[in-house]
């Protein structure tokens, strides 16, 4: 059993007070949970849902926010496009693909090593499946910070990234070749989830 499934309970962020004192340690993100998901909701950009402590509802474990997005295969080289279609039969092969993005990702700084950022990525991908697929995802996607440990988080929970070099995705953006590039586009197909768990 996840610590997550066990010890906590999760809930829809609606207001600012939902996440106070909520920290992951990264500045962007923490930036995010403060000010910036409350405008999405209100938008209809995002929805942030959060996990509380069951024993203490004032802990905030973990928040992540989630948005309707799709991946464009048209606009992508040959060999990317082919591999993201792999698996999708011939006839149903389209110029975009229903995906859910995981906007943000965060987990509180005191529930760390606890395997909570991949129950989370675990419960998406299941919640995303019939009967609660509400209108098709094909993919999950996200814009995952590049560094070696993000990167090999996502890896590790069955993420690739759509380009095989950063060159290729700083085409693809329009970008400079001496501007780092800061995040790398990675994607999930959901059919692996139906295979093993269906």
């Amino acid at each position: 059993m996840s610590f997550l499934r066990e010890k906590c309970t999760q809930y829809a962020v609606t207001d600012e007070h939902d996440l106070i004192g909520f920290s992951c340690g990264d500045k962007d993100l923490d930036e995010f949970f403060t000010n910036d998901c409350f405008y999405f909701t209100k938008q209809l950009l995002g929805k942030t849902y959060c996990y509380r402590l069951n024993e203490d509802p004032s802990k905030v474990v973990c928040a992540f926010t989630l948005a309707n997005a799709g991946i464009r295969v048209n606009d992508l080289p040959n060999s990317r496009k082919k591999k993201i279609e792999t698996n999708i039969p011939h006839v149903k092969v389209m110029k975009d693909y229903p995906a859910v993005l995981v906007a943000r990702l965060g987990v509180s700084k005191h529930f760390r090593s606890l395997h909570i950022g991949s129950d989370i990525l675990s419960y998406i991908k299941l919640w995303f499946l019939d009967p609660y697929n509400k209108t098709g995802c094909r993919f999950m996607i996200v814009d995952a910070y590049n560094e070696p440990t993000t990167i090999a988080f996502y890896e590790q929970n069955g993420f690739n990234t759509v380009f095989s070099t950063e060159q290729q995705e700083k085409d693809y953006r329009h970008l400079e070749s001496d501007i780092p590039l800061s995040t790398r586009l990675m994607y999930y197909d959901l059919m692996r989830t139906v295979e093993e768990y269906m």
